[in-house]
């Protein structure tokens, strides 16, 4: 059976190694977190220094603008919903989010929060209205807002608080640490000095590395009822130390830890297909072919964010001054 069981796992390994990253653009002034893939032809991304990128024909070509008035500004995350309409978010006070309707040539703050402490992290919508704004906990409440009209206009979400612990916050790393589903549903991931899943109904602690402010769950990938949660300590980015846990939705308390995880801190994690992933982090990028069990190190540069395309299979990763596709 030992036997058995090594020979499956060389195999798996084996056809990791097929998966490659292809570099598509390098050079960008801007540390790139945010992204949006709508189908293989269409790529929005967004970062520091208030700078937004679209290519409309699968990453060969870009254009680039840099937001008048968010020159010093990040924006961490990013969601699209055609060739023309985009939605930001701009971490830190104020925050701000901002929408174009004219392909990123001009854009328009629909929303300003100046509370002290507003640290807006990631953003994800259910359908083209429905969205959902997860930020760092203000009064010990987790910071969630919601839309019901395509990110025109922002209210305080209506659901009943959910209190924060100490010392908990969401990272603003890649914009994938929610999931919103339909009806109002969804599902967070939280790090810090604890790392929990947070529902409308629920919080239940994670078996992740935490105690420290750079430490937990990083981003959240869901297929069906699938889910994958990856993280670890960004400070520490080639430990693997309590960095990747598997889940389903419908069992979110049935934990199972990968037999060989990925290879050091990661903040994005992305469903391939029904049961292949993509993790992506500072140290590197990983693949499985095995609902994230065994993981394979294809590649040790650098990535923040990693998603597949909605409308057809390319998966394309953003980081610091690049982008990039995975070959597979």
């Amino acid at each position: 059976m030992q036997v058995r069981l090594l020979i499956i796992a060389c195999l798996l390994s084996l056809t990791g190694y097929s998966q490659k990253i292809e570099i598509l653009k390098t050079g960008i002034k801007s540390s790139l977190r945010g992204l949006c893939v709508l189908n293989d032809n269409l790529i929005w991304t967004s970062g520091s220094g208030g700078t937004v990128g679209r290519s409309t024909d699968g990453g060969k070509t870009w254009e680039w603008n840099i937001v008048p008035g968010f020159e010093k500004r990040e924006f961490r995350d990013i969601e699209a919903f055609d060739a023309n309409t985009a939605i930001v978010i701009a971490i830190a006070e104020p925050g701000n989010i901002l929408k174009t309707t004219d392909g990123g040539k001009t854009w328009n703050n629909v929303f300003t929060d100046t509370t002290k402490g507003v640290f807006m992290d990631a953003m994800d919508f259910a359908d083209a209205k429905n969205g959902i704004v997860i930020g760092d906990p203000i009064n010990d409440e987790v910071y969630l807002l919601t839309t019901k009209d395509g990110g025109n206009s922002w209210d305080k979400y209506r659901g009943s608080p959910i209190k924060a612990g100490k010392g908990e916050a969401f990272f603003a790393a890649s914009g994938t640490n929610i999931i919103y589903h339909a009806k109002n549903k969804f599902t967070a991931v939280s790090g810090g000095m604890v790392s929990r899943i947070l529902t409308p109904d629920n919080a239940i602690e994670l078996p992740m590395v935490k105690g420290k402010e750079t430490t937990g769950a990083y981003s959240l990938a869901v297929y069906k009822d699938q889910a994958a949660v990856v993280g670890g300590n960004y400070t520490s980015d080639t430990s693997t130390e309590g960095n990747c846990v598997l889940f389903k939705l419908s069992q979110p308390a049935a934990f199972r830890k990968p037999a060989v995880p990925p290879h050091g801190y990661r903040s994005g994690v992305e469903f391939i297909t029904g049961g292949q992933l993509i993790c992506c982090g500072t140290s590197g990028v990983d693949v499985s072919n095995d609902l994230g069990m065994h993981w394979t190190l294809i590649s040790k540069e650098s990535y923040n964010v990693v998603k597949r395309s909605k409308a057809g299979r390319t998966v394309i990763l953003a980081g610091d001054g690049k982008i990039a596709k995975l070959v597979y």
